[in-house]
């Protein structure tokens, strides 16, 4: 073989080379544009039919979407017809609350039972507070409000039944010691002088408002001052100002009643003795922050003081009870 025919040969490989290359990359530029083309018609699927999802699911309900909204609308009408039971069981507690307080308590001849959970606490307490970001915020708080109030209701008369039936197995026991009768003879008082039950008297030695917790019997010094019911004496003190009481006594007649005499001039009991109702247990004075011979009468219950007056008319006519009231009024004696 010549040069020039080896020459031939070489280049004409060179070229058959360069061809398939060409070609090579013809194919694989065909086949990118091919796949690209592909991803755009998948890409711009993908996009319309989101966008289309998006517009349906604006314009209208999805399957989905009915069942949520379905159960949502049963849900408000179990709210509601909760809510109604909730009214209806609070009613009948009510009931049972009016018949406790104007039924048993009179029986008993006690105070209406102290609630421990006000209703402001209930309306304003701070656990609503995660559900006030909901839709229906309103009506759940409304109902867990309900729900509240009736527990911390059944809770109060659940508290007063104990109490009262403690008071049904010591009837007896309690109807000696609950504070009863006068504690001086009524025909010592001074032109029948009582000082009236006045949270905001004005006092006539401080000059300012201060409550008058008691009633004041005006009468003489010395004139007999009894025990009004059944109790263990808890303070007797014989000497001292004592907070302006002067000399006193403060009886503990249990079932949350205790009575206080106040500005004595004889002490004749002592601290730890068992009175009876009716006992004498001390002479009236003037003694303390008084400004004439007097007996300050208080009557506590559970710690607060109450009207003394309201348990004098066990042996008194309505008559009397009513011309009593009337005729009270604020004293100058302390």
């Amino acid at each position: 073989m010549s040069q020039k025919e080896g020459t031939k040969e070489g280049a004409l490989e060179t070229l058959t080379h360069d061809a398939q290359e060409v070609m090579t990359e013809v194919v694989s530029a065909a086949f990118q544009l091919r796949t690209y083309r592909l991803l755009r018609k998948i890409l711009l699927g993908f996009i319309f039919v989101s966008v289309a999802n998006v517009l349906f699911a604006y314009f209208f309900y999805t399957p989905k979407m009915y069942r949520i909204n379905r159960e949502n609308r049963e849900l408000v009408v179990q709210y509601r017809i909760l809510q109604d039971r909730l009214r209806a069981a609070q009613r009948k507690v009510d009931e049972i609350r009016h018949r406790d307080e104007q039924v048993y308590r009179s029986l008993f001849s006690v105070d209406p039972a102290q609630s421990d959970a006000p209703s402001r606490e209930i309306v304003n307490s701070p656990r609503y507070e995660e559900l006030a970001a909901d839709n229906y915020a309103p009506l759940m708080i409304e109902t867990w409000q309900q729900v509240d109030q009736l527990t911390s209701t059944l809770y109060d008369e659940s508290r007063s039944f104990d109490e009262l039936q403690t008071l049904a197995r010591n009837k007896e026991q309690m109807s000696a010691a609950i504070p009863a009768i006068w504690p001086i003879d009524r025909s010592k008082l001074h032109n029948n002088h009582i000082g009236a039950f006045n949270p905001r008297r004005m006092h006539p030695i401080l000059r300012r408002i201060a409550p008058h917790n008691g009633v004041d019997f005006g009468c003489d010094r010395g004139t007999p001052v009894y025990a009004t019911g059944d109790a263990v004496v808890e303070v007797a003190l014989a000497s001292g100002y004592n907070g302006g009481f002067g000399l006193q006594i403060l009886l503990n007649h249990e079932f949350g009643y205790k009575t206080r005499y106040a500005h004595l001039s004889k002490v004749l009991v002592h601290q730890g003795d068992s009175v009876v109702r009716g006992q004498k247990i001390g002479e009236v004075g003037s003694t303390g922050r008084s400004t004439a011979p007097h007996l300050h009468y208080e009557v506590l219950h559970r710690g607060i003081p109450v009207n003394p007056i309201n348990y004098f008319n066990r042996n008194m006519t309505n008559e009397e009870y009513e011309r009593l009231m009337q005729t009270m009024r604020d004293t100058n004696f302390e």
